[in-house]
């Protein structure tokens, strides 16, 4: 069956003409990975590994979701998200992180990074996390930084990896990145085919200008797919409403 479920992956990859890797692991299936890269600009999925490092550094007394959040702090950006329209102007930084897992929101993205600092989320991304090829190299929204080169990144082994650090989460920390991912009401690549709300799927999307991404687990599934260089969206949206369905509601 492992064979039988890994060659279907396969096939339907093989329709997508851009970069991708895609994992899944869980029922009854060891995991199965086919990829045609390694590292990928990061889009959304880095503020993942963001929120996994300020509940870690809030264990170690830098950082709490007590503290109060400034929006105006930071320019005003858009895109993902709506922080921007909220008249609140002051919020906890527990909310700001909800708004950028749930909602992508990038200005609350920005402060969180702002807090932090984008050296020290490397740190921890390196030296605690093991992360060796997720790194932050620019604030959301920053276009004349994308001009100069400099792009957030991620990679397929450290997106693999990041199961292992949910799973080392003391159980408070689980609960709360199991409700943010599970609030992100946005269907992504692996549920466009899937009837709501009958897979309960706790995921991170990302997207920018030729990049998809969809990195998620149910109780007993984790699966992602990252992608680069996509010229025709259809055919990854295609490719996953065969997939989604296989491999997550599929018993």
């Amino acid at each position: 069956m492992s064979d039988d479920l890994r060659a279907s992956i396969a096939g339907e990859l093989s329709k997508l003409a851009c970069d991708y890797a895609l994992y899944f692991r869980g029922a009854g299936h060891p995991a199965i990975l086919l990829q045609t890269r390694e590292v990928f600009p990061s889009a959304s999925v880095i503020k993942l590994p963001m929120l996994l490092a300020w509940l870690y550094l809030q264990d170690q007394g830098v950082v709490s979701e007590s503290e109060w959040c400034y929006l105006d702090d930071e320019p005003q950006v858009e895109g993902a998200g709506l922080s921007w329209l909220l008249r609140q102007r002051r919020i906890p930084f527990h909310d700001a992180l909800l708004f950028m897992i749930a909602l992508s929101d990038n200005l609350c993205a920005n402060l969180v990074m702002r807090r932090v600092g984008l050296e020290r989320f490397n740190q921890v991304f390196r030296d605690v996390f093991g992360l060796t090829n997720t790194r932050l190299e620019r604030r959301f929204m920053d276009h004349d930084a994308r001009k100069q080169g400099r792009e957030n990144q991620v990679s397929a082994s450290d997106c693999i990896r990041l199961f292992a650090l949910r799973d080392a989460l003391r159980p408070a920390h689980r609960a709360l990145v199991d409700d943010m991912l599970a609030a992100n009401d946005d269907l992504g690549l692996w549920l466009r085919n899937i009837p709501r709300d009958t897979v309960t799927f706790y995921h991170k999307t990302g997207s920018s200008e030729g990049i998809l991404h969809d990195w998620g687990y149910t109780r007993d599934r984790e699966l992602f797919l990252l992608t680069g260089n996509v010229e025709d969206e259809r055919s990854v949206y295609g490719a996953l409403d065969t997939l989604g369905p296989l491999l997550l509601a599929a018993p």
